[in-house]
């Protein structure tokens, strides 16, 4: 029994659907039904009946063939209805091959083009299935947040997300985006590229598709990133710095170093109130691990701010405190280049950007490890103060700067004068 693939408006300017089509002399009708695959006319072979420049090496090329190979699912897919129809010397009517095609294909049928529809059912899933309020709002913010990256990621790149076009041309165009424009460390891009897999296996798991491509990913390694920390000194600087009656940079440089004089992440001492101060210590539930109880005494900077705010500081979401103090640091005149290395599996780029434009909230969490670090403060005092537990994790967030490894340096390969006079 013949069969052909034809698309539904030859003459549409822009992607339409791809048709399977069949006739049967018994019922005397044709028996059509949509793959679901979407295809420019200009990409349509009308002779052969099937996608064009199948052999090309190029990413479009690549997305032909991955329709293709889906094209040949149906096809193959319906010679054995056929053929096992024959065995069984059973007629073979259109309702059962369209009962049997939605069997095989419902799962792909119509929604490679509604990605960001089963994406929202996922999360909407995942916000019942956690009895952790902690956890819940926690990971819920970073699948949201996911969801997001992946629509800038549509909108910046002009990619539309389907699907069955998830494939490792997709997944390198993905990844160069990450770092080249959102400026991603590889522990940022692990972590990303994970919650998206998980995604994903729950996509296939719920028929929401059938491609598992993903599966072969290689999620980069989580790398000793070079970012940076600011000194003691320039801590100072910026909480001395004027920003003459700007009231929304002064407040988001007034959140940065509360981070910077206390290790907290923002999650966690944006919403401190006063009854959470006992005894001159800040003691608080962990947002990221409900778990843990933080206590961190108060000093001279975190009290300050504290009163400055009537023990209520300023709210802003993680987002955009990221962009506001950029800002800040870019005002206050951080604006010498430097380079930032990242290693993507073997891959390693590097790129130069300046300085205010790699200030983040955990900027001020990097700076008061390191700080205290700097001035001899015990690892596990400090984790004490953070929340840690790895002690890898913490040695993770320890960047001394050029100044500070040259003086350790000079602290410990010491001569007396008289001995460097011999060889002068």
């Amino acid at each position: 029994m013949r069969y052909t693939f034809n698309i539904k408006e030859p003459k549409k300017d822009g992607e339409t659907l791809i048709l399977f089509s069949s006739y049967f002399k018994n019922e005397g009708r044709k028996f059509v039904y949509s793959t679901g695959e979407l295809i420019h006319p200009e990409n349509w072979d009308f002779e052969n009946l099937q996608p064009k420049n199948l052999t090309g090496r190029n990413s479009k090329s690549e997305q032909l063939r991955v329709v293709k190979r889906q094209l040949d699912r149906y096809s193959n897919f319906f010679t054995d209805l056929v053929n096992n129809f024959k065995l069984t010397n059973r007629e073979l009517l259109i309702n059962d091959v369209k009962e049997e095609f939605d069997i095989e294909f419902k799962r792909t049928k119509a929604i490679s083009n509604k990605f960001f529809e089963v994406y929202d059912i996922f999360l909407e899933l995942k916000r019942n299935d956690f009895t952790d309020e902690a956890n819940s709002i926690t990971t819920i913010k970073r699948y949201e947040y996911n969801k997001k990256l992946l629509q800038d990621f549509q909108q910046s790149t002009n990619t539309r997300i389907h699907f069955n076009q998830i494939n490792n041309s997709f997944y390198n165009k993905f990844i160069e985006y990450c770092i080249k424009e959102k400026q991603y460390n590889s522990n940022t891009l692990r972590r990303n590229i994970g919650l998206f897999k998980t995604f994903l296996y729950w996509a296939v798991e719920n028929n929401h598709t059938y491609k598992l491509d993903f599966k072969k990913f290689k999620t980069p390694k989580a790398q000793q990133t070079d970012e940076v920390a600011l000194t003691m000194e320039q801590v100072k600087e910026v909480f001395e710095f004027d920003f003459k009656g700007d009231t929304r940079l002064e407040k988001v440089r007034d959140l940065f170093i509360f981070g910077c004089s206390t290790g907290m992440r923002i999650s966690n001492y944006s919403c401190i109130e006063k009854k959470d101060i006992v005894n001159g210590v800040i003691k608080v539930r962990d947002k990221k691990n409900s778990d843990k109880t933080l206590e961190i005494p108060l000093n001279d900077f975190s009290t300050l701010l504290l009163k400055k705010y009537d023990y209520k500081l300023p709210s802003l979401s993680n987002q955009k405190f990221n962009d506001y103090i950029k800002e800040v640091f870019q005002v206050i005149g951080y604006n010498e280049n430097v380079k930032k290395t990242v290693k993507v599996g073997k891959d390693i780029i590097e790129q130069i950007n300046p300085l205010y434009e790699r200030i983040s909230s955990h900027t001020a969490r990097r700076s008061f490890i390191t700080i205290m670090k700097n001035e001899k403060i015990p690892d596990k005092i400090i984790m004490g103060f953070t929340g840690h537990k790895s002690l890898e994790v913490f040695n993770k967030y320890y960047k001394p700067n050029n100044d500070d490894k040259k003086e350790f340096m000079q602290n410990v390969w010491t001569m007396e004068k008289s001995q460097l006079k011999k060889v002068e």
